[in-house]
């Protein structure tokens, strides 16, 4: 059996049988306290004798970035040996780094996508920078700080400074001691900067130095480094540090040592060589390497931190009193509307709140939820571009990847603006719903409790209006109206569509009357339920006078079609907004998104439902939406506990009462129809000194605000934001090599 010596920098002897590669191999763990005489003896007395000499926090060179540098102390040991290989884990830690990297991205999916990195240190450790930065990793380097303790000035240690600040660290350190090249746990002699290890959302690199140098408050950070003990994860733990990646752990399956370093990893795969011969290159590692299935452990410390998948959904101010009511912006309220809509357009993506206690009572799985904001109104959305948009839905999922979400879901007119998503799915690396198959789904079940409380038991009998139909919500809901109520009357401004969707319906539901119109107003007073679902603004939608007593409106866009104003016109009408949902579990939504607690929307709902199913796929994108997407999330629904929230009206709850009070002045009204006519004849002379809208906008009036005025306000609000987003740096003593 072939053995081999790990030699290490600290104290006490440890001896294990590994199996590796279908081989035993016995492996010493010697530790020297530092002294170097005992090192040199150490390998002279097992130089022959052993298959590889492991020099485990004793580099025999150091690599930074592009420099490379002998370190005098580590590359005389090397020396020290005759016949045996003697090996500092330098010529594998690259490909390990590279691969645990991946493994663990495989086993956790986006658990390093798009975070803030600090290198503690880079030192040693380019493999690791390499493969974080190509996850979409900001990387810094805390090398100035942990070796010289560098105050955290502009610009040091971004990649930027990393060249030409290379070559003058490896030559200040090449003759430093060991314990200051790989630093070990304890209390620093200097103090060290805590804005950079604030900044990070994951620290790397060397445990003993992120022990040693990282603040003691590390909340909700990651990990990653070679290896962890039960203590570094205890003092990690107490830190409220959220998860370790060990990157190496698994790669050796022995629990006689209490660690395994690249060093101790290059040892054994010199023995094991079917070769003696070989070289000792990448090359020769890397065929030896492929045969091992491996993969790194991942530790969640936190217990609130196991086993939760996360989502985020975009919203945005439906018009500019959200906008007022911010309590950051609460000041815009003296300024004129007009401009403070037109700048907050440009605000970037805000994240304003968390959503957490979701979980499945079918399979106990728990989510958490982050909310990320735009500034730009439904109607800013459409004075822009469609680009527009889009380039700020993308930089919102770059902040919701860099959280930990692995799905994220379009709300109100983020949905509608361009392509429903199919763009903004191309180009984000999560997954990406608009909701809508969710929204299709509670909208119908919704509609369907609102007409059988206002007293039709029988709505196959009755006609069904969708205005919007050929939009994404709109069409499905046609499709699946018809199958249940077989007389739909379709409006849309696009003729050309509404042909092809009429011809769609009548081959999949045989039978079906199917009408097709531009305007809703001369059929309104034939439908029992009309569904509005459009993208328009600034206009009338439905003339709600024209109903028949008793209908039901059931108004699925956000914002509504229907104001306030024009639904109290018709007291027996009934208008409603799409189902709302409750998600399961003891749910908190740490924002006021204008729904009572543990209500969401139906799109939000969706988002949430997909990452408690594990389903971290683009699921409805488009303006295409399947029949059988809708079934399978309203399956899905069922399946989690998810339930629909009591019918809401504007805003509250409608109660018994208010639809009793509703029914019978309906019937009154169909019982006398000379009333019924007088009473409409009133409400349209009132509807006429309401000024058209839609989406709580009126038709624009006036001359247009001067681009200056919209300048300076951005200005201000841009020093604003940049004010709460910026974090002082500390300043810190400095020595040629600090402790």
């Amino acid at each position: 059996m072939k053995t081999v010596l790990i030699i290490h920098d600290g104290d006490g002897d440890e001896v294990a049988t590994v199996q590796m590669l279908g081989q035993p191999v016995e492996a010493r763990r010697v530790g020297c306290a530092g002294d170097l005489d005992r090192a040199r003896a150490l390998i002279a007395e097992y130089d022959g004798q052993v298959s590889a000499i492991a020099l485990e926090g004793m580099p025999a060179s150091l690599h930074l970035g592009p420099a490379q540098q002998p370190h005098t102390l580590g590359a005389s040991l090397a020396a020290a040996a005759n016949h045996t290989p003697v090996l500092d884990g330098a010529g594998v830690r690259p490909m390990l780094e590279r691969w645990g990297t991946i493994l663990a991205d495989r086993a956790q999916p986006g658990i390093f996508s798009r975070k803030r990195v600090l290198m503690v240190p880079g030192l040693n450790h380019d493999g690791l920078a390499h493969a974080l930065s190509r996850r979409g990793c900001t990387v810094r380097y805390a090398d100035p700080l942990v070796f010289f303790a560098m105050p955290d000035l502009p610009g040091v240690g971004s990649p930027a400074t990393l060249p030409r600040a290379a070559a003058p660290t490896l030559e200040r350190l090449k003759a430093a001691p060991f314990h200051r090249v790989v630093p070990r746990p304890g209390t620093p002699g200097s103090p060290r900067a805590a804005a950079p290890f604030a900044w990070a959302d994951v620290l790397a690199g060397e445990i003993g130095a992120i022990r040693r140098y990282a603040p003691a408050t590390l909340h909700r950070k990651t990990i990653i480094v070679e290896w962890a003990s039960e203590d570094d994860l205890a003092d990690l733990r107490a830190r409220g540090a959220s998860i370790v990646v060990a990157l190496l752990a698994g790669l050796v399956p022995a629990d006689g040592l209490s660690r395994w370093s690249t060093a101790a990893v290059e040892a054994l795969l010199v023995a094991l060589r079917p070769n003696p011969d070989a070289p000792l290159t990448e090359d020769t590692y890397l065929d030896l390497l492929a045969e091992i299935d491996w993969s790194p452990a991942i530790t969640y410390l936190q217990p609130e931190d196991a086993g939760v998948n996360k989502f985020a959904f975009v919203i945005h101010p439906l018009n500019v009193s959200f906008i007022h009511s911010h309590p950051w912006f609460g000041w815009t309220r003296y300024l004129p509307d007009d401009l403070v809509e037109a700048v907050a357009a440009y605000f970037p993506p805000l994240y304003v709140g968390k959503i957490t206690g979701g979980r499945s009572p079918a399979t106990g799985q728990r989510v958490e939820g982050y909310l990320i904001s735009l500034g730009a109104t439904p109607r800013q959305m459409m004075r822009h571009g469609e680009r527009f948009t889009y380039t700020r839905l993308n930089r919102a999922a770059q902040m919701a990847e860099r959280m930990g979400a692995r799905i994220m879901g379009l709300g109100a007119f983020t949905s509608v603006v361009g392509d429903a998503g199919a763009t903004v799915a191309h180009e984000a690396d999560i997954a990406i719903t608009s909701g809508n198959s969710l929204t299709v789904a509670a909208t119908l079940e919704a509609a369907k409790q609102a007409v059988r409380k206002m007293g039709a038991s029988d709505l196959t009998r009755g006609r069904a209006m969708v205005i919007g139909a050929t939009g994404s919500i709109g069409s499905v809901c046609a499709r699946l109206l018809a199958q249940a109520i077989y007389d739909v009357v379709l409006v849309s401004i696009e003729p050309e569509k509404l042909i092809a969707l009429k011809r769609t319906i009548e081959a999949e539901t045989p039978g079906a009357n199917v009408i097709i119109a531009t305007r809703s107003d001369e059929l309104a007073g034939e439908c029992d339920l009309i569904v509005t679902a459009t993208s328009a603004f600034g206009q009338r939608v439905l003339d709600i006078t024209r109903c028949k007593p008793g209908a039901v409106i059931c108004d699925v866009a956000r914002p509504p079609d229907i104001g306030e104003a024009e639904a109290a016109l018709r007291p027996d009408v009934l208008v409603i907004e799409s189902g709302e949902v409750l998600i399961p579990g003891d749910v908190t939504i740490g924002y006021n998104i204008g729904l009572p607690p543990r209500t969401a929307y139906a799109c939000l709902a969706e988002t949430a439902l997909l990452a408690m199913d594990g389903r971290f796929e683009d699921y409805t994108i488009g303006r295409n939406i399947t029949i059988e997407r809708v079934k399978e999330i309203y399956r899905l629904f069922k399946k989690h506990g998810f339930q629909l929230a009591g019918l809401r009206s504007l805003g509250a709850y409608v109660t018994d009462e208010d639809v009793l009070a509703k029914r019978v002045l309906a019937d009154t009204l169909r019982a006398d129809p000379a009333l019924f006519e007088r009473t409409r004849r009133e409400a349209a002379a009132r509807l006429a000194s309401i000024p058209a809208s839609s989406k709580g906008v009126r038709v624009r009036q006036g001359p247009r605000l001067r681009w200056a005025w919209a300048a300076a306000g951005l200005a201000l609000a841009g020093f604003g934001l940049s004010r709460r987003a910026g974090r002082p740096a500390e300043p810190a003593p400095t020595e040629e090599v600090a402790r």
